[in-house]
């Protein structure tokens, strides 16, 4: 090859990488304008045929692979989701159910609740960023006094800030009336037992600011934090009382009541929110419907679809939707075989996520799956990709690199955004 030849291929090859997007052909960088995410956690993992990708029926007592559920057509045009997702069905516009999800982890719980969460595989020395902490750490609290990142759910190293440190870690809670337990100080702590606390730990900070400079100033940024998120103006969001009780019934459950609290977190200028919804006791399987877990699974459903659309409803009525990424994520997807039990398995090559709002051109579904929903067909979506598009909407540059110490580590382990969903 002549040197003219190989200059024009070296061309060529750096507009394809400059341009890469899964499935889309918008040139990169890819911006969008929200500014909040709130994230539903689907632990255990959604079955995609059972909700948002419904193919034929199955029949668990004949073995017969397929949807566990009939499917109902939506508002947009060859688009049907499960018949127990009624409530979404005539918003599926706002909606993008991205039904080629997938990644290599083994089929296990921890290994692939790390992967949705940090969007790397588990291994080597490096702790990685939760999706959560790498925004609270590119884009902080819209608002000041508040934290950039809240979990309503128990606490877990997966939803945690790796290298980048405590402050951009999270707060969490478990009950929504309440609040975060710690911020304020305990009644028994009296101000001059706050005091020698003071006067103790300043001597502690002096004998040892040398070795340990860094994590004595996380330490002090924390409690700063800590002091500033104890006033009245964020725990003024867990005084829930005051929402319309028509409102309330319309959010539902303990789950819904969780989003409702995520939407009040929002106006507060919270960056971002994950939700959890694994309740066990609907069904007591949660979403893993091993056996007979799948019974009862159409409750978990049905309180998705209702909280979920009076999530949506209500920020748009409020013109926070455009602002605000809705997302529901899960671990990995289910086969459509049926075990022994009438459950089933754990599926990571092919499963669904979604995204709302945001501002994001929605579309109802991207990509498409084989008849059985076992294999991807048309426009694969790797963990990386989803994580590109969540940062691009935000806009993010997807293209950086974050620091762990002086090594340079990529934002999305070489993620493209979905571009169609930014036309």
């Amino acid at each position: 090859m002549d040197r003219r030849k190989f200059t024009a291929s070296l061309a060529g090859l750096a507009g394809t990488l400059g341009t890469g997007v899964a499935g889309g052909g918008n040139p990169a960088p890819l911006r969008g304008k929200a500014e909040h995410v709130i994230s539903i956690w689907l632990g255990g993992g959604m079955g995609a045929l059972d909700t948002f990708d419904p193919k034929r029926e199955g029949d668990p007592a004949r073995k017969k692979a397929g949807s566990y559920y009939p499917s109902i057509p939506t508002a947009v045009s060859g688009v049907r989701v499960c018949e127990h997702l009624a409530r979404m069905a005539p918003r599926m516009d706002r909606v993008t159910a991205v039904r080629t999800v997938n990644h290599t982890v083994i089929d296990e719980h921890a290994a692939a609740t790390n992967r949705m969460h940090t969007g790397r595989p588990v291994g080597g020395s490096t702790q990685y960023p939760s999706l959560g902490s790498v925004v609270a750490h590119e884009k902080g609290p819209l608002e000041g006094g508040v934290p950039p990142y809240v979990v309503i759910g128990y606490p877990n190293v997966t939803r945690g800030p790796g290298f980048l440190g405590a402050k951009a870690g999270y707060i969490y809670l478990t009950d929504t009336s309440q609040g975060p337990a710690g911020l304020s100080r305990p009644e028994q702590i009296t101000q001059p037992r706050q005091n020698r606390r003071n006067d103790l730990l300043g001597k502690l900070r002096e004998a040892g600011a040398a070795e340990r400079a860094d994590k004595v100033r996380e330490y002090d940024e924390a409690i700063g934090q800590l002091g500033r998120l104890g006033g009245p103006d964020f725990l003024s969001a867990f005084k829930m009382d005051g929402e319309p009780a028509e409102l309330r019934r319309d959010y539902g459950s303990e789950f819904g009541q969780r989003c409702l609290l995520a939407r009040r977190l929002v106006e507060r200028g919270v960056r971002f929110i994950e939700v959890s919804h694994n309740l066990n006791f609907l069904n007591g399987a949660g979403w893993d419907v091993h056996n007979e877990g799948i019974k009862n699974q159409h409750l978990l459903i049905r309180e998705l679809d209702s909280a979920f659309s009076a999530l949506l409803s209500d920020l748009e009525n409020r013109r926070l939707l455009d602002k605000t990424l809705l997302v529901i994520t899960t671990e990995f997807g289910r086969p459509p075989e049926f075990d022994s039990g009438g459950g089933r398995g754990h599926q990571a090559a092919a499963f669904s996520c979604v995204l709302a709002g945001g501002g994001l051109s929605h579309r109802g579904a991207w990509g498409a799956t084989d008849d059985s929903g076992k294999k991807i067909i048309q426009d694969p979506v790797g963990v990386p990709d989803l994580f590109a598009t969540i940062y691009a909407a935000l806009g993010i540059d997807t293209g950086k690199n974050l620091m762990d110490g002086e090594r340079p580590v990529s934002l999305t382990d070489m993620g493209k955004p979905i571009g169609a969903l930014f036309s």
